[in-house]
């Protein structure tokens, strides 16, 4: 990402999650490397096959609904959206 267009400030983390789309019936495992009020760094194997929108599901318990924001190589820049 070129141009750094957070509102929020980031805080570094080191927590495991889910990707989960497909009402449930479609997981990928994923790191959260920063996450902040609006939104998150994933870290990935791959981001083939990951939709555009999903629910980010937090070891801790927590969940977020998102919409990918940028792609890199096995990472993955997500917003936090409100579910419609």
């Amino acid at each position: 990402m070129s141009e750094d267009s957070r509102t929020e400030q980031r805080r570094r983390t080191l927590k495991g999650g889910k990707i989960v789309f497909n009402d449930g019936f479609s997981t990928f495992d994923c790191t959260i490397r920063n996450l902040s009020e609006g939104g998150a760094k994933l870290l990935v194997a791959s981001p083939v096959g990951i939709p555009k929108r999903f629910r980010l599901a937090l070891d801790d318990g927590r969940s977020f609904d998102c919409e990918t924001a940028w792609l890199g190589d096995g990472e993955i820049g997500v917003k936090f959206v409100t579910s419609d």
